[in-house]
């Protein structure tokens, strides 16, 4: 999902070796108003001689449905990536796709707005228009909007969006990705063949994910980062989401990318063929240049604690602890670094 825009963006200016693979980050990386050119929120960098920090980038996973164009997706991932003003380190951090707040009103797709919904509806609420083809960018305006309102980070300076074939093309260039597996999963999706359990009928095995240091395909990495139904629900999904992320951005620089030219291009070219980015007049090689320097093992991984409201059938939806708060004001301020000397115990392992 989301995971592409992060490798384009932390692994492309080391994958930049000459104009070729320029050309291609560029030619294939596709544009877009996903901010919907509300002033308050503009951010034009046109003009200006580079990237300057501090930066706060918006990262949308959605799952469309080709089959049916006119149906509006949901935000299924929702991850903003903060780096401080020098550009040497970088925190990822997700928002509960059903995380409860105000969504507000939108006038690109005639949304009157709605209190205390779901964060993943901000995306379809926004992507709605009667009798044509969802308008993926609009509702990505909506979703950041409402994301502004609700951590009072005023303005993104970047954005962009990824679908879920997008997400398992890029593993699939890659040839999988290695990474630590840190708790017992069983996949409501597939069984252990690798079949998708719903067209099996009755209650057919599922495929297991063991604890440990594993590798896994394409299709075991897109399945196994979308299980929430799991010890820890979606704060466990959110974490391994952002560990591999972490994992696919230390393989698309190893060596062994980077000194093969074929699969440097064809990792490049497969992120950014799903990859919907608007850079508020910067292009994504700018960005991916000015945070060149942050590999790995600079990135930082936020845990927000929270819980759920309702249970069983009463389920309403994800409610964030008060040190989210305190979070957003420091991602804010820029001054996560000294926030979290105090409140380790949000950093993920």
């Amino acid at each position: 999902m989301v995971l592409g825009s992060v490798l384009v963006l932390l692994s492309a200016g080391a994958l930049v070796i000459g104009h070729t693979a320029q050309r291609r980050i560029e030619g294939s990386v596709h544009t877009a108003d996903l901010f919907g050119r509300q002033p308050e929120l503009t951010t034009d960098r046109s003009g200006k001689a580079g990237i300057t920090g501090p930066l706060n980038i918006l990262l949308v996973g959605i799952d469309p449905r080709p089959e049916n164009p006119e149906e509006a997706p949901r935000g299924d991932s929702v991850l903003i990536l903060h780096v401080p003003r020098e550009l040497d380190r970088a925190y990822l951090f997700s928002l509960p796709r059903d995380l409860l707040l105000d969504i507000p009103a939108w006038e690109r797709a005639q949304f009157t707005g709605s209190r205390y919904d779901k964060l993943t509806h901000a995306m379809m609420y926004g992507s709605r228009r009667e009798g044509a083809p969802a308008d993926v960018a609009s509702g990505f305006g909506l979703l950041a909007r409402t994301v502004s309102d609700y951590t009072g980070i005023r303005s993104f300076d970047a954005g962009a969006v990824i679908n879920f074939a997008g997400f398992q093309k890029v593993v699939e260039e890659l040839g999988g990705v290695d990474m630590y597996i840190d708790q017992r999963v069983e996949s409501i999706h597939l069984t252990p063949d690798g079949e998708p359990r719903y067209r099996i009928p009755g209650d057919p095995p599922r495929r297991v994910y063991e604890p440990g240091q594993r590798h896994l395909s394409a299709s075991e990495a897109l399945d196994y980062v979308r299980q929430r139904y799991i010890e820890g629900g979606d704060y466990s999904r959110q974490r391994h989401q952002q560990q591999f992320i972490r994992a696919m951005v230390s393989q698309a620089t190893s060596r062994s990318v980077l000194t093969s030219p074929g699969k440097l291009d064809a990792v490049v070219g497969a992120a950014g063929d799903a990859l919907t980015f608007d850079g508020r007049g910067s292009s994504i090689l700018d960005f991916a240049l000015a945070l060149r320097g942050i590999g790995q093992d600079r990135m930082t991984l936020i845990r927000l604690p929270g819980h759920n409201i309702g249970t069983g059938g009463g389920y309403q939806g994800e409610e964030l602890e008060p040190v989210a708060k305190e979070f957003f004001a420091a991602v804010a301020a820029d001054e996560v670094d000294a926030f979290l000397t105090h409140h380790l115990e949000l950093v993920n392992r």
